[in-house]
């Protein structure tokens, strides 16, 4: 089930803080960014950068999901391994919040999120 439209809001409004501390200077934006994407009862971040071979084209890459269970009133961690798959982040598999999920992926201890 689909986050409704109150906690779809509450999750944009929470993420774009952390993406906006995040996100690298304005004159390297052309070149490296982030992103994040609300769906579903998922949250994605990622970063955009240019296609090497069409600049002029963007590309994402994947660093980290959160997936809401609505029973269980808890976000699933999730990382994306070399082979393109989501995988639970067993260190921390489920947290309680969003805000527990942003801390997660920003310390980074095992360097699955931002490499």
């Amino acid at each position: 089930m689909a986050l409704s439209e109150f906690e779809q809001k509450r999750c944009e409004r929470i993420v774009d803080a952390y993406i906006q501390k995040r996100r690298p200077p304005a004159h390297i934006r052309p070149e490296l960014d982030i992103g994040f994407r609300v769906a579903g009862q998922s949250v994605e971040i990622f970063e955009i950068r240019p296609r090497w071979k069409e600049p002029d084209k963007k590309m994402e890459h994947s660093v980290a999901k959160a997936t809401f269970v609505k029973t269980q009133a808890a976000w699933r961690v999730y990382w994306q391994r070399a082979d393109l798959k989501w995988h639970r982040y067993e260190p921390a598999p489920v947290v309680k919040s969003l805000e527990a999920f942003l801390k997660l992926i920003e310390e980074d201890k095992y360097a699955c999120f931002w490499g």
